[in-house]
């Protein structure tokens, strides 16, 4: 009898206790449904706040980017927007003033530097490569690799098939932008989903994909650094020393996997501060990479002057000598580096450089930055 009424303790405590933060959420309380897609597109965002004055929507789905929610009489504030297009689109709130607030009903939440932000995915067209679909998934690997003398964290995505597989794969080394880190493209420029979903359509060559941490200050994400509990910052990498330990990144990739080690089978693209890292690795190393990618690409960091000008002219040609099979630059028409990005298009009509453009509407947002991948991804490799 007093094993029963201790059992019967332990269940009633279970069920009434209400865990701290430490403990497994596993009866955590029913709350409000948010975000919801609804079939026409549109999208009800909800937050429970009852004793909130006021609760703002800061997202990237309004014109603007701040509406304010309604109150409704249970103490839900709510908003619904006009139907949207296929795409992903994050938001926050900000409840009587505190902003960069997650959306607590919602385990969908991506990192982009130092901000969380929730975020949801209308189906359709874009919206479907960047959601998983029932296709055959590659594998993500968080390595450790020997630069310089340190190690240093990389994300490694095979596509499906190559574990169980003996063929070689090309390679795209796909770089993040200042005070991002190895994790910024898995994170918030899905690229998982979008190279599965690319690959399985036959739209994109089967290809490894590398993203190293591109700010030498760290050596991995936060996290996953020895160096503590930094916060990430916007920060970076723009003094060459990325660039100086690049060739020990190719060597261990082509070392570790089984890649394609020639030009034609290896690409490198990456987005503002990786732009500009992309742009400068490959002239650093023309013989290596022959495909390039600029997305919104920082372009005049570093030296400066006539003489910035004249060592840039002379990478640039010796660049081109070797013919590159892609050079593409895509950036949005409102984005703040879009003038810096003219003049640079402007030095390689005057040098008689090849390259493609893309210009796009939007700023510097990795909207765009997805947009360009899927479209750089299915220009690569073809036979």
């Amino acid at each position: 009898m007093n094993k029963l009424r201790i059992l019967l303790s332990v269940l009633v405590a279970l069920v009434t206790f209400t865990p701290l933060s430490a403990q497994q959420n596993l009866w955590q309380a029913k709350g409000v449904t948010s975000p919801e897609v609804l079939d026409d597109g549109s999208v009800v965002v909800r937050l429970y706040a009852p004793e909130a004055k006021s609760v703002v929507l800061k997202c990237d789905f309004v014109s603007g980017g701040n509406v304010a929610m309604q109150r409704t009489d249970d103490g839900v504030w709510e908003y619904r927007s006009e139907p949207l297009a296929s795409e992903l689109y994050c938001y926050r709130f900000s409840i009587d003033g505190m902003a960069d607030i997650v959306d607590p009903a919602s385990s969908y939440v991506m990192r982009d530097v130092g901000s969380l932000m929730s975020y949801f995915i209308v189906a359709g067209e874009r919206g479907d490569l960047y959601a998983p679909q029932g296709v055959k998934h590659g594998t993500l690997s968080r390595v450790w690799v020997p630069m310089s003398g340190h190690e240093r964290r990389m994300v490694v995505y095979t596509p499906a098939g190559y574990e169980r597989g003996k063929g070689k794969y090309p390679v795209l080394y796909l770089l993040h932008g200042m005070g991002g880190d190895e994790e910024a493209w898995v994170a918030t420029g899905r690229v998982v989903e979008i190279m599965d979903n690319l690959i399985a359509s036959g739209k994109a060559e089967p290809m490894i994909v590398v993203m190293t941490n591109g700010c030498s200050k760290h050596v991995a994400a936060p996290g996953y650094s020895e160096e503590g509990m930094f916060r990430p910052y916007m920060s970076g990498s723009m003094d060459g020393t990325f660039e100086a330990m690049f060739k020990d990144v190719v060597e261990w990739v082509d070392a570790t996997y089984r890649t394609i080690a020639k030009p034609e089978k290896r690409a490198i693209a990456g987005l503002s501060m990786g732009g500009f890292h992309a742009m400068q690795i490959s002239k650093h190393y023309p013989e290596m990479f022959d495909y390039v990618g600029l997305f919104s690409a920082a372009i005049f960091r570093g030296e400066s002057g006539v003489e910035m000008y004249e060592k840039l002219e002379q990478r640039l040609l010796r660049q081109f000598e070797h013919e590159p099979k892609l050079y593409w630059i895509a950036i949005g028409s409102g984005d703040f580096l879009y003038d810096e990005n003219v003049e640079y298009r402007e030095l390689l009509d005057r040098l008689g450089c090849k390259y493609t453009y893309r210009e796009s509407t939007g700023g510097h947002e990795w909207r765009n930055w997805r947009i360009y991948l899927c479209e750089f991804a299915q220009m690569l490799f073809k036979k």
